[in-house]
């Protein structure tokens, strides 16, 4: 199982490897977009792309209403800070061209009555270079990342994504080619894609483009 819509270059890709992918602190396994100085017209941008993005997924506050429009959940039985509700097509076309009323992914919290969405991800694909993503979304107010050192755990070793020291996936200790290579893994340089989230029902720009929430 991979997250709906993204390319992780391997359609055989196992369900425990795609398990071990959640968002972190940034470390050896993240790469961010390194934030640049405020442009001209940047500010009225991305306030514009929050608007369109709250009109967007203002529908979906009932989480069955998603579901219902085509988004699915990835890893629904695994305990998760936030879930994503993804769709197919909004992922294909973000691959071509950034719109902001299509989301690739819806964001969830866990509520007491299903899912309290909180807000969306927007896509682009691996080797979309900065000035692409820059027209997306401006530089200078978010930071988008990407999610990199991905050691495919070898058949049998599912367990070593997991627990509190975990040796393979987006936690895992190994980092590099050659010790993935050496503890008998795959190694997998970049996977997903870029991402950037936002947060519209918030009320200041800070939270509305938070980098702390999206890499938790």
């Amino acid at each position: 199982m991979s997250m709906p819509g993204m390319d992780m270059g391997d359609s055989n890709m196992d369900p425990t490897m795609a398990m071990s992918h959640r968002h972190m602190d940034m470390g050896p396994h993240m790469k961010m977009t390194p934030l640049r100085p405020l442009q001209p017209g940047d500010r009225q941008k991305a306030d514009q792309i929050v608007a369109e993005a709250r009109a967007a997924i203002e529908p979906y506050q009932d989480y069955r209403v998603a579901l219902a429009d085509g988004y699915q959940i990835f890893l629904p039985n695994v305990k998760q800070p936030m879930y994503h509700f993804t769709k197919n097509w909004y992922a294909v076309e973000a691959a071509f061209h950034f719109n902001p009323d299509h989301p690739t992914s819806l964001l969830y919290e866990k509520a007491k009555d299903g899912y309290k969405l909180i807000g969306a991800m927007y896509t682009a694909p691996a080797n979309t270079p900065l000035q692409e993503l820059d027209s997306r979304v401006p530089l200078s107010i978010a930071q988008w990342h990407e999610h990199i050192n991905f050691c495919q755990a070898p058949p049998g070793e599912a367990r070593a994504y997991f627990g509190p020291h975990p040796k393979f996936g987006l936690r895992g200790s190994i980092t590099t080619k050659e010790q993935c290579e050496a503890a008998g893994g795959k190694f997998r340089p970049q996977i997903f894609g870029w991402m950037v989230h936002v947060y519209p029902f918030e009320k200041t720009e800070q939270a509305v483009w938070s980098v702390e929430r999206q890499i938790q």
